[in-house]
């Protein structure tokens, strides 16, 4: 989703209008979740996905209605009734989607995309509330607005503070939902900036391994003490390149919270038991090491020496990464890669 809204900030600024699909609820077997996104283009090409198939096609064939009306639509997808049948198509599923036009000649809605791209690299959490349904008006797009923990962007609406003050009661943990204010109905997606992978070393898996994790939309940031390896041509896509003199204090450099990834893939044990003792004492929702079951064994052993307990160490992933053979640093990069997500997901 998070590429979804830098791409369309993008399109904005080029004066290109679109049409923004996203899913609102499914049933059966429609293969995207809840949330997911699409792009339209005005002509009729695709950015990103929604499922797929049939689907996207019905979704691409309704957008030529909300070009022609320049509104918010809500249309209900379902491959029993919309020719699934005829294509022997047998996974079924129903889909409820949201079509936005997206004027990019609307200053008010230009102003949201921008500043939602601006709080994306600042790493600001934040919400964007758009209202779906109204009781007396044709929606348009000065319907929407970002709600972050302190503030708010968008047009001055009464009507919409109870909705923001819902979001802000629990703002961490607000997922996406509907809220109902005055009769009327605000969809509210979290935008949370804070999933942050942290790759300690900066060698060819930890390469390979930043560059996947961007086109995920983790925030990246890279550590090692050697800055030959650790640099802006080597590393072109991380967001943040930390040179330290040592690996003894980490946590003077970075704060490691609930949404940190802490992968620890530096070129030697001493440094991998230093880092992993201090990503203990942390929140960090996943820890993993590279290294064989012998070395796992030999760095454990000294950190129980040290007063750490086995419980602590279960949170560890070594092995690092979902086992798949891998031997190359791009194959060793993809099956970490599949563990974080397994634990994005999982944990959700």
């Amino acid at each position: 989703m998070f590429q979804i809204y830098d791409i369309a900030s993008e399109l904005i600024d080029k004066r290109e209008s679109f049409v923004l699909a996203t899913i609102l609820h499914k049933n059966g077997s429609a293969p995207r979740r809840r949330g997911s996104k699409m792009i339209i283009k005005n002509d009729f090409s695709i950015i990103g996905t929604i499922g797929g198939g049939l689907f996207e096609a019905l979704t691409v064939k309704l957008s030529k209605e909300v070009f022609g009306n320049k509104r918010t639509i809500i249309k209900n997808l379902d491959l029993s009734t919309e020719g699934g049948g005829s294509l022997e198509i047998v996974c079924g599923g129903e889909l409820k989607v949201l079509m936005e036009y997206v004027d990019a000649e609307n200053n008010n809605i230009a102003e949201i995309y921008k500043q939602s791209s601006n709080l994306r690299k600042q790493g600001i959490n934040y919400s964007i509330v758009t209202k779906i349904e109204s009781k007396d008006e044709i929606l348009h797009n000065n319907c929407k607005w970002i709600c972050t923990e302190t503030d708010f962007y968008g047009e001055e609406s009464d009507i919409v503070q109870p909705v923001f003050q819902k979001i802000r009661e629990n703002f961490k943990e607000v997922t996406m939902q509907v809220f109902m204010a005055n009769n009327e109905k605000y969809l509210v997606e979290p935008v949370l900036n804070c999933e942050t992978i942290y790759l300690f070393g900066a060698g060819h898996v930890s390469q390979k391994l930043a560059e996947i994790m961007k086109m995920l939309d983790f925030k990246v940031v890279v550590l090692d003490d050697r800055r030959e390896f650790a640099n802006k041509e080597r590393f072109k896509t991380a967001d943040k390149i930390i040179i330290l003199s040592a690996f003894d204090d980490i946590l003077k450099h970075i704060e490691i919270n609930d949404q940190s990834y802490v992968v620890i893939i530096t070129r030697g044990h001493a440094y991998d038991k230093d880092i992993l003792a201090q990503a203990l004492e942390t929140d960090a929702k996943y820890i993993g090491m590279i290294g064989s079951k012998t070395k796992r064994s030999f760095i454990y052993s000294q950190l129980k020496d040290e007063g750490y307990t086995q419980k602590e160490l279960d949170r560890v992933f070594c092995p690092i990464g979902l086992e798949i053979s891998a031997q190359t640093p791009e194959e060793i990069a993809i099956s970490i890669a599949a563990e974080l997500i397994k634990i994005r997901r999982c944990s959700k």
